[in-house]
Protein backbone atom coordinates (compact mmCIF):
# COMPACT_ATOMS: atom_id res chain seq x y z
CA UNK A 1 0.00 0.00 0.00
CA UNK A 2 0.58 3.76 0.04
CA UNK A 3 0.33 6.36 2.31
CA UNK A 4 -1.41 8.69 -0.47
CA UNK A 5 -4.32 6.19 0.56
CA UNK A 6 -5.59 5.43 3.24
CA UNK A 7 -7.29 1.51 3.03
CA UNK A 8 -9.72 0.90 6.06
CA UNK A 9 -12.55 -1.05 7.09
CA UNK A 10 -15.54 -0.06 9.24
CA UNK A 11 -18.31 -1.53 10.33
CA UNK A 12 -19.01 -3.75 6.92
CA UNK A 13 -17.84 -1.16 4.87
CA UNK A 14 -14.19 -1.43 3.07
CA UNK A 15 -13.15 2.36 2.73
CA UNK A 16 -10.76 3.76 0.34
CA UNK A 17 -9.88 7.51 1.40
CA UNK A 18 -7.51 9.06 -1.26
CA UNK A 19 -4.52 11.01 0.37
CA UNK A 20 -3.07 13.70 -1.29
CA UNK A 21 -3.69 16.76 0.01
CA UNK A 22 -1.81 18.96 -1.31
CA UNK A 23 -1.89 17.90 -5.03
CA UNK A 24 -6.21 17.77 -5.01
CA UNK A 25 -5.72 14.20 -4.05
CA UNK A 26 -4.38 13.79 -8.06
CA UNK A 27 -3.55 9.58 -9.09
CA UNK A 28 -0.28 8.33 -8.84
CA UNK A 29 0.55 4.93 -10.69
CA UNK A 30 0.98 3.70 -7.07
CA UNK A 31 -2.48 4.49 -5.60
CA UNK A 32 -4.14 3.22 -8.74
CA UNK A 33 -2.62 0.19 -7.87
CA UNK A 34 -3.19 0.43 -4.33
CA UNK A 35 -6.96 0.37 -5.27
CA UNK A 36 -6.37 -2.76 -7.24
CA UNK A 37 -5.47 -4.44 -4.23
CA UNK A 38 -8.28 -3.22 -2.44
CA UNK A 39 -10.46 -3.98 -4.31
CA UNK A 40 -8.74 -7.67 -4.71
CA UNK A 41 -8.26 -7.98 -0.85
CA UNK A 42 -12.37 -7.46 -0.46
CA UNK A 43 -13.29 -9.38 -3.13
CA UNK A 44 -13.98 -12.54 -1.42
CA UNK A 45 -14.31 -11.07 1.81
CA UNK A 46 -17.41 -11.71 3.22
CA UNK A 47 -17.13 -8.84 6.10
CA UNK A 48 -16.84 -6.30 3.78
CA UNK A 49 -20.14 -6.02 1.99
CA UNK A 50 -19.32 -2.54 0.11
CA UNK A 51 -17.24 -0.06 -0.78
CA UNK A 52 -16.96 3.57 -0.19
CA UNK A 53 -14.60 5.99 -1.84
CA UNK A 54 -13.86 9.69 -0.52
CA UNK A 55 -11.31 12.03 0.13
CA UNK A 56 -9.13 12.23 3.32
CA UNK A 57 -9.29 16.14 3.51
CA UNK A 58 -8.92 19.28 1.14
CA UNK A 59 -10.96 20.83 -1.04
CA UNK A 60 -11.79 18.28 -3.62
CA UNK A 61 -12.14 14.56 -4.32
CA UNK A 62 -9.60 14.12 -6.99
CA UNK A 63 -8.58 16.79 -9.43
CA UNK A 64 -7.34 14.06 -11.67
CA UNK A 65 -4.07 12.33 -12.13
CA UNK A 66 -0.43 13.34 -12.25
CA UNK A 67 -0.23 15.33 -15.20
CA UNK A 68 3.40 16.51 -14.56
CA UNK A 69 5.07 13.28 -14.69
CA UNK A 70 3.28 12.46 -17.34
CA UNK A 71 4.63 15.14 -19.74
CA UNK A 72 7.92 14.09 -18.33
CA UNK A 73 8.08 10.53 -19.62
CA UNK A 74 5.88 11.60 -22.87
CA UNK A 75 9.14 13.95 -23.58
CA UNK A 76 11.58 11.10 -23.39
CA UNK A 77 10.57 7.20 -24.06
CA UNK A 78 6.80 7.60 -22.51
CA UNK A 79 7.28 4.71 -20.58
CA UNK A 80 6.39 5.62 -17.39
CA UNK A 81 3.63 7.39 -18.66
CA UNK A 82 2.03 3.87 -20.52
CA UNK A 83 2.55 2.49 -17.14
CA UNK A 84 0.43 4.89 -15.18
CA UNK A 85 -2.44 4.79 -18.00
CA UNK A 86 -2.05 0.82 -18.31
CA UNK A 87 -2.67 1.04 -14.28
CA UNK A 88 -5.06 3.67 -14.36
CA UNK A 89 -7.27 2.09 -16.45
CA UNK A 90 -7.04 -1.65 -14.73
CA UNK A 91 -8.30 0.07 -11.58
CA UNK A 92 -11.30 1.53 -13.83
CA UNK A 93 -12.13 -1.30 -15.35
CA UNK A 94 -12.05 -3.32 -12.08
CA UNK A 95 -14.60 -0.92 -10.15
CA UNK A 96 -16.96 -0.75 -13.40
CA UNK A 97 -17.25 -4.74 -13.47
CA UNK A 98 -16.61 -4.98 -8.95
CA UNK A 99 -19.77 -7.67 -7.91
CA UNK A 100 -19.85 -5.68 -4.69
CA UNK A 101 -21.49 -2.44 -4.12
CA UNK A 102 -19.54 1.16 -4.37
CA UNK A 103 -20.46 4.04 -3.23
CA UNK A 104 -18.47 7.47 -4.56
CA UNK A 105 -18.67 10.76 -2.74
CA UNK A 106 -17.95 13.47 -5.02
CA UNK A 107 -16.95 16.16 -2.48
CA UNK A 108 -15.70 19.12 -4.18
CA UNK A 109 -13.13 18.87 -7.24
CA UNK A 110 -14.04 16.05 -9.25
CA UNK A 111 -12.05 15.75 -12.91
CA UNK A 112 -10.30 13.59 -14.78
CA UNK A 113 -9.11 10.39 -13.00
CA UNK A 114 -11.71 11.02 -10.44
CA UNK A 115 -14.28 11.06 -12.72
CA UNK A 116 -12.61 7.77 -13.36
CA UNK A 117 -13.15 6.56 -9.72
CA UNK A 118 -16.60 8.19 -9.34
CA UNK A 119 -18.61 6.93 -12.83
CA UNK A 120 -18.07 3.44 -12.58
CA UNK A 121 -19.71 3.44 -8.70
CA UNK A 122 -23.10 2.04 -8.53
CA UNK A 123 -23.89 5.16 -6.21
CA UNK A 124 -22.57 8.77 -6.62
CA UNK A 125 -23.31 11.05 -4.70
CA UNK A 126 -22.86 14.98 -5.41
CA UNK A 127 -23.02 17.66 -2.77
CA UNK A 128 -22.94 21.67 -3.02
CA UNK A 129 -19.66 21.42 -3.36
CA UNK A 130 -19.00 19.00 -6.16
CA UNK A 131 -17.48 20.94 -9.28
CA UNK A 132 -17.29 18.25 -11.93
CA UNK A 133 -15.10 18.35 -15.43
CA UNK A 134 -13.11 16.94 -17.95
CA UNK A 135 -11.33 19.53 -18.96
CA UNK A 136 -8.33 17.94 -20.76
CA UNK A 137 -8.54 19.49 -24.15
CA UNK A 138 -7.10 22.23 -22.71
CA UNK A 139 -3.72 20.33 -21.59
CA UNK A 140 -3.87 18.60 -25.17
CA UNK A 141 -5.06 15.39 -23.84
CA UNK A 142 -9.01 13.75 -23.88
CA UNK A 143 -11.04 12.72 -21.79
CA UNK A 144 -9.83 9.38 -20.50
CA UNK A 145 -10.65 6.81 -17.84
CA UNK A 146 -13.42 5.75 -19.75
CA UNK A 147 -14.99 9.00 -20.85
CA UNK A 148 -15.55 7.72 -24.46
CA UNK A 149 -17.98 5.34 -22.64
CA UNK A 150 -19.59 7.36 -19.66
CA UNK A 151 -20.04 11.13 -21.86
CA UNK A 152 -21.25 9.36 -25.26
CA UNK A 153 -24.22 8.40 -22.82
CA UNK A 154 -25.36 11.17 -21.87
CA UNK A 155 -28.22 13.04 -22.64
CA UNK A 156 -28.54 15.01 -26.41
CA UNK A 157 -25.24 16.27 -27.07
CA UNK A 158 -24.36 17.44 -23.11
CA UNK A 159 -21.07 14.84 -23.66
CA UNK A 160 -19.77 16.19 -26.74
CA UNK A 161 -20.32 19.73 -25.00
CA UNK A 162 -18.44 18.36 -21.64
CA UNK A 163 -15.81 16.63 -23.84
CA UNK A 164 -14.95 19.61 -26.01
CA UNK A 165 -15.49 22.57 -23.72
CA UNK A 166 -14.03 21.25 -20.48
CA UNK A 167 -16.73 22.80 -18.63
CA UNK A 168 -16.98 22.50 -14.85
CA UNK A 169 -20.75 21.94 -13.92
CA UNK A 170 -21.99 21.53 -10.05
CA UNK A 171 -23.65 19.07 -7.95
CA UNK A 172 -27.11 19.62 -9.30
CA UNK A 173 -26.32 19.64 -12.64
CA UNK A 174 -24.40 16.56 -11.95
CA UNK A 175 -27.91 14.61 -10.33
CA UNK A 176 -29.72 16.44 -13.48
CA UNK A 177 -27.73 14.70 -16.44
CA UNK A 178 -27.63 11.45 -14.49
CA UNK A 179 -23.67 11.58 -13.44
CA UNK A 180 -24.56 11.51 -10.17
CA UNK A 181 -27.15 9.28 -8.37
CA UNK A 182 -27.87 11.32 -5.20
CA UNK A 183 -27.67 14.72 -3.88
CA UNK A 184 -26.71 15.64 -0.22
CA UNK A 185 -25.03 18.64 1.90
CA UNK A 186 -21.62 17.94 2.41
CA UNK A 187 -22.22 17.85 5.92
CA UNK A 188 -24.17 15.07 6.33
CA UNK A 189 -21.77 12.82 4.35
CA UNK A 190 -20.05 11.23 7.42
CA UNK A 191 -23.04 10.42 8.82
CA UNK A 192 -23.94 8.86 5.24
CA UNK A 193 -20.48 6.69 5.65
CA UNK A 194 -21.12 5.37 9.04
CA UNK A 195 -25.22 4.51 8.61
CA UNK A 196 -23.97 2.89 5.39
CA UNK A 197 -20.45 0.59 7.07
CA UNK A 198 -23.25 -0.39 9.69
CA UNK A 199 -26.04 -1.62 7.33
CA UNK A 200 -25.03 -1.55 4.01
CA UNK A 201 -28.28 -3.67 2.97
CA UNK A 202 -30.29 -0.30 3.72
CA UNK A 203 -27.60 1.61 0.98
CA UNK A 204 -30.37 3.08 -1.06
CA UNK A 205 -32.57 4.09 1.80
CA UNK A 206 -29.97 5.79 3.39
CA UNK A 207 -28.84 7.85 0.41
CA UNK A 208 -32.39 8.51 0.05
CA UNK A 209 -33.10 9.66 3.37
CA UNK A 210 -30.18 12.14 3.76
CA UNK A 211 -30.82 13.73 0.05
CA UNK A 212 -31.79 17.36 -0.29
CA UNK A 213 -33.81 19.15 -2.76
CA UNK A 214 -30.43 20.74 -5.08
CA UNK A 215 -31.16 23.94 -6.57
CA UNK A 216 -31.37 24.46 -9.92
CA UNK A 217 -29.49 22.89 -12.22
CA UNK A 218 -27.86 25.65 -14.62
CA UNK A 219 -26.96 23.62 -17.40
CA UNK A 220 -30.66 22.84 -18.17
CA UNK A 221 -31.10 26.21 -19.54
CA UNK A 222 -28.93 25.51 -22.21
CA UNK A 223 -29.65 22.04 -22.94
CA UNK A 224 -31.91 22.64 -26.34
CA UNK A 225 -28.60 24.91 -27.52
CA UNK A 226 -26.26 22.60 -26.78
CA UNK A 227 -27.92 20.01 -28.38
CA UNK A 228 -28.17 21.67 -31.62
CA UNK A 229 -24.93 23.82 -31.83
CA UNK A 230 -23.36 20.69 -30.89
CA UNK A 231 -24.80 18.63 -32.87
CA UNK A 232 -22.13 17.23 -35.21
CA UNK A 233 -19.67 14.95 -35.16
CA UNK A 234 -17.04 17.54 -37.35
CA UNK A 235 -15.60 19.79 -35.64
CA UNK A 236 -15.67 22.44 -37.54
CA UNK A 237 -18.84 21.86 -38.57
CA UNK A 238 -19.86 22.79 -34.60
CA UNK A 239 -17.49 26.06 -34.92
CA UNK A 240 -19.73 27.28 -37.98
CA UNK A 241 -22.92 26.11 -35.99
CA UNK A 242 -21.57 28.71 -33.26
CA UNK A 243 -20.39 31.42 -35.70
CA UNK A 244 -23.61 30.87 -37.02
CA UNK A 245 -25.66 31.22 -33.98
CA UNK A 246 -24.32 34.74 -33.47
CA UNK A 247 -25.60 34.51 -29.57
CA UNK A 248 -23.42 35.58 -26.54
CA UNK A 249 -23.98 31.77 -25.51
CA UNK A 250 -22.46 30.45 -28.75
CA UNK A 251 -20.01 33.19 -29.24
CA UNK A 252 -18.65 32.58 -25.55
CA UNK A 253 -18.84 28.72 -26.18
CA UNK A 254 -16.36 29.34 -29.07
CA UNK A 255 -14.14 31.67 -28.15
CA UNK A 256 -13.57 28.47 -25.11
CA UNK A 257 -13.30 26.24 -27.83
CA UNK A 258 -10.80 28.29 -30.03
CA UNK A 259 -8.50 28.20 -26.53
CA UNK A 260 -8.51 24.24 -26.42
CA UNK A 261 -6.12 21.85 -28.50
CA UNK A 262 -7.77 20.97 -31.92
CA UNK A 263 -6.33 18.08 -32.32
CA UNK A 264 -7.34 16.74 -28.67
CA UNK A 265 -10.95 17.90 -29.48
CA UNK A 266 -11.06 15.81 -32.67
CA UNK A 267 -9.91 13.11 -30.64
CA UNK A 268 -12.56 13.64 -28.20
CA UNK A 269 -15.34 13.86 -31.04
CA UNK A 270 -14.09 10.40 -32.21
CA UNK A 271 -14.06 8.65 -29.16
CA UNK A 272 -17.56 9.67 -27.70
CA UNK A 273 -18.55 8.75 -31.65
CA UNK A 274 -16.98 5.12 -31.70
CA UNK A 275 -17.40 4.79 -27.39
CA UNK A 276 -21.19 5.01 -28.03
CA UNK A 277 -21.01 1.79 -30.61
CA UNK A 278 -18.92 -0.24 -27.93
CA UNK A 279 -20.46 -3.58 -26.26
CA UNK A 280 -18.50 -3.63 -23.71
CA UNK A 281 -16.15 -1.03 -21.09
CA UNK A 282 -13.16 -3.23 -21.59
CA UNK A 283 -12.89 -2.64 -25.03
CA UNK A 284 -13.23 1.09 -24.15
CA UNK A 285 -10.42 1.01 -22.30
CA UNK A 286 -8.34 -1.13 -24.53
CA UNK A 287 -8.99 1.88 -27.29
CA UNK A 288 -8.67 4.88 -24.82
CA UNK A 289 -4.82 2.80 -24.08
CA UNK A 290 -3.83 3.06 -27.12
CA UNK A 291 -4.97 6.50 -28.12
CA UNK A 292 -3.63 7.63 -25.04
CA UNK A 293 -0.57 5.87 -25.52
CA UNK A 294 0.27 7.76 -29.03
CA UNK A 295 -1.19 11.48 -27.86
CA UNK A 296 1.28 11.65 -24.55
CA UNK A 297 3.67 11.76 -26.61
CA UNK A 298 2.43 14.03 -28.98
CA UNK A 299 3.44 17.81 -29.40
CA UNK A 300 -0.25 19.95 -27.85
CA UNK A 301 0.18 17.31 -24.74
CA UNK A 302 3.55 18.42 -23.86
CA UNK A 303 2.73 22.22 -25.11
CA UNK A 304 -0.72 22.11 -23.21
CA UNK A 305 1.07 21.19 -19.87
CA UNK A 306 3.94 23.26 -20.10
CA UNK A 307 1.61 26.35 -20.66
CA UNK A 308 -0.80 25.64 -18.36
CA UNK A 309 1.08 23.43 -15.55
CA UNK A 310 4.22 24.35 -16.05
CA UNK A 311 5.05 27.77 -17.18
CA UNK A 312 1.30 29.14 -16.36
CA UNK A 313 1.17 31.40 -18.94
CA UNK A 314 -1.84 30.12 -20.49
CA UNK A 315 -0.99 30.91 -24.11
CA UNK A 316 -0.28 27.06 -25.94
CA UNK A 317 0.51 26.92 -29.19
CA UNK A 318 -0.88 24.38 -30.71
CA UNK A 319 -0.17 22.34 -33.75
CA UNK A 320 -2.01 22.07 -36.00
CA UNK A 321 -3.32 25.89 -35.04
CA UNK A 322 -7.34 24.86 -36.22
CA UNK A 323 -9.36 21.78 -36.83
CA UNK A 324 -8.85 22.07 -40.94
CA UNK A 325 -4.85 21.25 -39.99
CA UNK A 326 -6.36 17.68 -37.90
CA UNK A 327 -6.27 15.71 -40.79
CA UNK A 328 -8.18 12.13 -40.77
CA UNK A 329 -5.14 10.80 -41.64
CA UNK A 330 -3.63 12.45 -38.19
CA UNK A 331 -6.62 10.73 -36.17
CA UNK A 332 -6.21 7.46 -37.89
CA UNK A 333 -2.44 7.68 -36.65
CA UNK A 334 -3.65 8.33 -32.99
CA UNK A 335 -6.36 5.64 -32.90
CA UNK A 336 -4.14 2.60 -34.32
CA UNK A 337 -4.09 -0.29 -31.90
CA UNK A 338 -1.27 -0.91 -30.38
CA UNK A 339 0.65 -4.67 -30.97
CA UNK A 340 -1.09 -7.54 -28.97
CA UNK A 341 2.51 -7.30 -26.80
CA UNK A 342 1.63 -3.87 -26.38
CA UNK A 343 -1.99 -3.41 -26.11
CA UNK A 344 -4.37 -3.34 -22.66
CA UNK A 345 -5.61 -6.22 -21.17
CA UNK A 346 -7.85 -6.25 -17.62
CA UNK A 347 -6.26 -7.00 -14.49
Amino acid sequence: MTDELIISSEGRAGRVSLNRPKAIHALTTAMCSGIIDALEMWREDEEVEILLFDHAEGRGFCAGGDIRMLAESGATDGVEARRFFHTEYRMNHRLFAYAKPTVAFMDGITMGGGVGIALPCKYRVATENTRFAMPETGIGLFPDVGGGWHLSRLPGRVGQFLALTGARIDGAECLSLGLATHYLSAEALEDAKARIAADPSRVEGILGQLSVTPPPAKIEESRIAIDRLFAADRLEDIYAALEADGGDWALKELATLRTKSPQTMKVSLRLLREGALMQNFADEMRQEYAVGAHVVQRHDFLEGVRAVIVDKDNAPKWNPETPEGVTDHMLDTIFAPLSEDEAWTPA
